[in-house]
């Protein structure tokens, strides 16, 4: 069986641990199979290749797939180069995360639609993991979506409002079925040289919250990560950056630091795995990354989160944790009780138990999505 994980990624570190998500459970149940991606900027043959996957001709420009060309090349000549192409791909899991909706533009449900039409002429079987979606307005993205579903198999809405978003425009269906994000299940790895003692507060940034806000919300992002930084100084905790994704994160991170004199250490780790295992030792985080929020909730980490889409909100929510949802223009006053409620010892206790027994939840919901995609991976 050749399975293609689609959209998955290596500088987006959510993205990369949908993929090890995707690796550990179906190896697992079906260990003969073999897995592809398509190369893309994001997805580079070196990673790729290190996981084993196999190299799946792709190329998409001005409404035409043009990978089928690689067919001229005989198939004993692919195989040596570890090539397949999309005609060969028995089972394709989509792991985009978020990317069809109306901020995306157009494109994606473009190339999904068409993909989904082409993929159900060869009988390829189509699932769309949990992810966020929507929202869907403009009538060419509605027509688009439409079409693709009628082309899958399951669609996995993450959440209540991505579900909502999804059925107004194409109605409700026994194939669209709402699941939790699934990286929740993945076991963190601790670094053996990360010092816990020293960073037991971890604040995350995201460059999304600069460039996919308001003028107003962006402008006052950088200052909020400083406020909650200096009020976390001002309680006696300490805490560290950790750089989530890419070179803009980093950016912000620097920024945060120069702020704050210097004085928070910045960690950068390349595994999405060893990140987990980072956040899943603090005591609490303050971030925006919606996988570092996942990350934590999973693993019973109290923990704050601005955003920039409806998913921050929808995650928490999950958790029974609305109050944990920060508006980066609040007053400071409700800031800091915010900041207060995850990091006083009672308070922190009750939160901390709330999330635990409702991961507990959320990874049996999880667990019950994959029985459902082995049962359409196994007809």
């Amino acid at each position: 069986m050749l399975i293609e994980i689609r959209k998955a990624g290596f500088v987006n570190k959510g993205a990369e641990l949908m993929l090890h998500a995707v690796l550990q459970k179906v190896q697992k149940s079906y260990p003969e199979s073999k897995f592809a991606m398509a190369p893309f900027f994001e997805a580079p043959y070196i990673k790729r290749a290190q996981l084993g996957l196999l190299q799946k001709v792709w190329l998409w420009r001005y409404r035409v797939q043009w990978g089928g060309l690689a067919a001229l090349v005989p198939q004993k000549t692919r195989q040596m180069y570890g090539v397949v192409l999309d005609s060969e791909i028995d089972i394709v899991l989509d792991v985009a995360g978020f990317a069809y909706g109306d901020q995306w533009g157009s494109r994606s449900c473009d190339e999904l639609a068409y993909s989904c039409k082409r993929w159900h002429k060869q009988k390829t079987k189509v699932i769309l993991l949990p992810q966020a979606l929507g929202p869907f307005t403009s009538a060419r993205i509605k027509d688009r979506i439409m079409r693709a579903v009628d082309n899958m198999d399951l669609i996995f809405p993450r959440d209540t409002i991505s579900y909502q978003y999804l059925t107004d425009v194409v109605g409700m269906r026994s194939n669209i079925i709402m699941a939790p994000d699934f990286t929740n299940l993945l076991e963190g790895i601790l670094p053996s040289d990360f010092d816990v003692d020293k960073n037991k507060f971890c604040i995350i940034p995201n460059y999304r919250m600069i460039d996919r806000t308001s003028p107003e919300q962006s402008a006052a992002y950088l200052p909020f990560m400083v406020k909650c930084s200096r009020y976390l100084f001002a309680k006696g905790i300490k805490p560290f950056l950790l750089v989530h994704e890419g070179e803009n994160d980093l950016k912000l991170a620097n920024q945060i630091n120069e702020a704050m004199h210097g004085s928070m250490a910045i960690v950068q780790e390349s595994h999405p795995l060893r990140i987990k295992g980072i956040i899943g030792a603090c005591e609490g985080t303050i971030g925006s990354r919606f996988h570092g929020l996942v990350s934590a909730l999973s693993q019973g980490v109290p923990s704050l989160s601005t955003g920039w889409s409806h998913k921050y909100k929808a995650l928490l929510n999950q958790y029974n944790f609305d109050d944990g949802f920060t508006n980066v223009m609040e007053e400071d006053e409700n800031i800091f009780k915010k900041i207060d409620i995850i990091t006083e010892p009672y308070s922190k206790k009750k939160i901390q138990s709330m999330i635990i027994n409702k991961s507990k939840e959320l990874k049996g919901q999880t667990e019950m999505m994959w029985e459902k995609v082995f049962k359409i991976i196994g007809i």
